[in-house]
């Protein structure tokens, strides 16, 4: 983890936080955490994970409620009142549920029958919970029962404090999941007084996903009894050891009588191999370790995170939003290896690595923002990112889509692994076989699915043939792009020359009578009827966005896209009816498409690089305006504080960059393009022991456009900064002001482009 001589500190008189120097104990005592509040996107369409875990951790130890619909995708949602125990795994900000694996829940009295969520669930209420980085507490009113929770990678503590009673119990419940979830088979053994191990399978979004666990409780348990619905399934050799395939299995621990305060704490291991591995990673990460050290652990693994980003600013509450976003961010990738390194390949065997493997890459929505974050906070993680990336490949034959607990889901359009690795290589992270890499993404482009087969036969996907077509198309160019860089990069000339004129494939669906992206059929004629408004969630010709939105997802060549307009200025007044032109998507319009200003879609991720496109055009002023109402009015450090999905970190992480005042509007060419920072200045560790810092002087919430700017006290007008300049360290101080300067960047020489040198 990062760490950082810089501390902050929270001024109680004049509610400022200051940067102070501090040495460098002082500096690993911060404690940046108190502005993370993890309810923040639990409201509206958010769906965050909210409990305890560790960046990057393997463990999501959270409450689950009782599923209601779509808002509940990660298990809670902050207008539910009512929980049904404590699960291990957890998504968050994801459009579909899963996980929710290994549920505790403890109990008093009587059993009621037949055992099931409904009939044991506790009301909470939100004024009792504490939810924290890396610790969760609540109440449990139905039982009078305290609940804590904190984590390690790979093990989730309990904490459970009971009122006087004459039966203390936990309830093992590993029938319910999350969403699409749907046990298929379930055991649980108790090895001892005070042990109970076994493992849930489970077949949904994840279609064979596989958790096995190890349970130590600090008391012993009189018996285990395990029921289906009113049914005690008898032992087996006069022991509760079961595999269960029928439904409505739970067991149910016995602690006998506690008095007032008394204490029962589990420590849960988990592992996608066996419980082999779970023992492993329970004696690894929690032996001789009690909860309240473990909790501190947390916690300050979340403030080396965090304090990777020193932030000056008088605005507390964003403030809280940005911690929060960072947080946020770094849930996944998720570990997914063993302490000794075994894991659950993409083909089912087991596995063994030297470095870390990770699972839960939603990479249609994190390959835009967070996964370019991680290059500059976790860029220790990326090489093993990408080893995973090639282990996938190597296991199923191809790069990942949407991988989730080693399954390929194919969720969503394209191969967006594809620029996550091209990044990589061009940014030279190092950790990684480049060639291997390279095969790997090049290997993409000879697929027959998804549309792959007509793209080469035909240089565009037939709307009649292939649902999704134009979405597809256009991020299939972003990756051939991409990927032609990188054979540029090491020399392959003649891949450069395929890919890159493939990356151009979009043209194909760029009507110039209108200047909209349409369908187009398999005799080369115009989908019709068409109207650029219609929306459905996943169909015709668009993925979860309409023509509006999707013309402008061409961010690896804007210029280009800029070309096919009559002329420079139409393309900027069609960029300008974007923001302007009112939303209607029609009867069965996709819920995703959220956050609007006119047509542009904040909620979702098509829309994510579209402001940017002015600063392509010399109109940098513009993407500033743009980029600060949205920081403004879609993000907040309220429940309801995310206008869409965080979908596995990207919305917090476009939020993350944009305060910062700078985004990857092109996510594999090392530029960020400048917009609008929201801080007075933040400061952050880079290669080779330096630090690079970007100040907004006169900022303030009038003050949104850049009047002037300077990298390392010599002028700069460029409108982006490129990765290596912020890896070289330094300072790039922006002058801001009331009123577009409307020269800034806007000389070609000084606009972003492509193909950054």
């Amino acid at each position: 983890m990062f760490r950082n001589t810089l501390c902050v500190a929270l001024g109680a008189a004049a509610l400022a936080v200051t940067a102070v120097s501090c040495t460098s104990s002082e500096g690993e005592g911060r404690d940046l955490a108190r502005f993370v509040d993890p309810t923040i996107g639990s409201g509206g369409h958010g769906h965050v994970f909210v409990g305890a875990n560790v960046p990057f951790g393997g463990v999501q130890l959270g409450p689950t409620n009782i599923s209601e619909g779509w808002d509940w995708c990660s298990g809670y949602h902050a207008s539910d009142t009512t929980v049904i125990g404590f699960a291990h795994t957890h998504l968050s900000g994801t459009g579909i549920g899963d996980k929710g694996d290994i549920l505790l829940m403890p109990l008093t009295g009587a059993v009621a029958l037949p055992v099931k969520a409904q009939t044991y669930l506790s009301p909470y209420s939100h004024a009792n919970e504490d939810a924290q980085a890396g610790y969760y507490k609540t109440r449990l009113d139905r039982y009078g029962i305290d609940a804590e929770l904190t984590a390690t990678p790979r093990t989730g503590f309990h904490r459970y404090t009971f009122p006087a009673t004459d039966s203390a119990r936990v309830l093992i419940n590993l029938f319910d999941g999350i969403g699409w979830d749907a046990a298929r088979e379930l055991k649980m053994v108790a090895v001892n007084d005070s042990t109970v191990e076994g493992y849930r399978l489970s077949r949904g979004w994840a279609p064979d996903d596989r958790v096995y666990f190890v349970a130590e409780f600090s008391k012993p348990f009189k018996s285990l009894t395990v029921y289906a619905d009113t049914t005690v399934v008898p032992a087996k050799d006069g022991r509760p050891e079961r595999t269960l395939v029928m439904p409505n299995a739970y067991g149910v621990l016995d602690f006998g009588p506690m008095p007032e305060g008394g204490r029962i704490e589990a420590r849960v291991g988990i592992s996608g191999v066996g419980v082999a591995g779970a023992k492993v990673n329970l004696a690894a990460e929690a032996k001789g370790r009690s909860f309240d050290e473990t909790r501190a652990a947390a916690r300050k693994a979340w403030n080396d995170l965090l304090g990777h980003m020193n932030v000056e600013t008088k605005d507390t509450a964003r403030l809280r939003t940005f911690y929060t976003a960072v947080y946020h961010a770094s849930f996944f990738p998720a570990i997914f290896n063993d302490v000794t390194g075994e894991y659950r390949g993409a083909n089912g065997f087991t596995y063994q690595d030297t470095t870390d493997v990770y699972t839960i890459f939603s990479l249609w929505d994190t390959y835009r923002a967070a996964n370019p974050l991680y290059t500059i906070t976790a860029s220790e993680r990326v090489g093993d990112f990408v080893n995973t990336f090639i282990h996938i490949f190597e296991q199923q034959g191809k790069v990942p889509v949407w991988h989730l607990a080693g399954n390929e889901t194919d969720c969503m359009v394209g191969f967006p692994s594809v620029q996550v690795i091209a990044d990589a290589i061009l940014k030279d992270i190092p950790g990684f076989d480049v060639e291997k890499a390279y095969g790997a993404i090049a290997m993409y482009s000879r697929l027959n699915e998804r549309g792959l087969k007509q793209v080469r036969e035909r240089g565009y996907i037939p709307a009649d043939e292939e649902g999704e077509s134009v979405a597809k198309a256009l991020e299939y160019c972003i990756s051939d792009w991409s990927i032609a860089q990188v054979a540029k990069k090491l020399g392959k000339q003649e891949d450069y020359d395929y890919f890159i004129e493939r990356s151009k494939n979009y043209k194909n669906y760029f009507d110039t009578t209108d200047c909209f992206m349409k369908g187009k059929l398999a005799d080369g004629s115009w989908r019709t009827p068409f109207n650029p408004d219609y929306s459905t969630h996943r169909g015709d010709d668009f993925c979860e966005g309409n023509s509006w939105q999707y013309t402008w997802l061409v961010p690896h060549d804007f210029e280009g896209l800029f070309a096919l307009f009559p002329s420079p200025e139409a393309a900027e007044a069609k960029l300008d009816s974007t923001f302007t032109v009112p939303y209607d998507g029609g009867p069965n319009a996709s819920p995703d498409i959220s956050g609007l200003i006119g047509q542009y879609a904040q909620g979702n991720e098509p829309n994510h690089s579209t402001i940017y496109a002015y600063a392509y055009l010399g109109k940098q002023w513009k993407t500033a305006k743009l980029a600060r109402q949205i920081m403004d009015e879609f993000f907040t450090d309220e429940v309801d504080g995310l206008c869409g999905n965080e979908d596995a970190g990207q919305m917090s992480a476009w939020y993350v960059f944009n305060a910062l005042g700078f985004y990857p509007a092109n996510p594999a060419n090392g530029a960020f393009v400048l917009g609008s920072p929201v801080f007075d200045k933040v400061t952050f560790p880079v290669s080779g022991g330096k630090t690079f810092t970007v100040v907004a002087e006169n900022n303030g919430p009038e003050n949104i456009y850049i009047q002037s700017a300077t990298l390392n006290g010599k002028p700069y007008p460029k409108a982006y900064i490129t990765y290596r300049d912020i890896m070289a360290g330094g300072e790039l101080k922006l002058v801001m002001g009331p009123q577009p300067n409307e020269e800034f960047g806007a000389a070609p020489e000084n606009r972003p482009r492509s193909v950054m040198q």
